[in-house]
């Protein structure tokens, strides 16, 4: 897994039917923090209970870079909070360009109560080419304190 921590501050792709964009050969992985036990490649790999988390609390950005340009149609994201009662938002953003610009594909917020409310499963069907960048911004909780971001687990086809 090729991974490269972040300051705050083309192979073709299937359809979703058919096989996941191997995020470890085709991406760098940049990421503002990770938690020790839940390193940002967690999120990408199948079989993975943990997913990643961030070692510090507030906003966190987990960006793809891809080493060629992809062709996007499908995005699966996947957000678990067993603890605290918090509502989280997330921005999720794609570049044609390395990033020079960007694209905003959705903004989301979510309320999490648990144990009632703990998961979050947002499926977005996309048509998108010569995606050289995707970017997600989580903020953990809207209204501050020390909640940590977390992905349970990101998808791409």
């Amino acid at each position: 897994m090729r991974k490269r921590l972040i300051s705050v501050a083309p192979e073709s792709v299937r359809s979703p039917g058919e096989s996941r964009l191997d995020v470890e050969q085709t991406a760098i992985i940049e990421y503002t923090s990770e938690a020790k036990d839940h390193p940002v490649e967690s999120a990408f790999i199948s079989g993975q209970p943990l997913g990643w988390r961030a070692a510090a609390p507030g906003a966190q950005t987990i960006r793809l870079v891809f080493d060629q340009p992809q062709r996007l149609k499908h995005i699966s994201l996947v957000f678990e909070e067993n603890e605290t009662t918090r509502t989280q938002e997330f921005v999720l953003r794609w570049s044609p360009d390395r990033g020079i610009s960007s694209k905003e594909i959705v903004r989301q917020q979510w309320n999490f109560s648990p144990p009632e409310t703990k998961r979050e499963v947002e499926e977005y069907q996309v048509e998108l080419s010569n995606v050289t960048v995707l970017e997600l911004i989580i903020v953990p909780n809207i209204s501050g304190g020390a909640a940590h971001a977390s992905l349970k687990s990101m998808r791409l086809s």
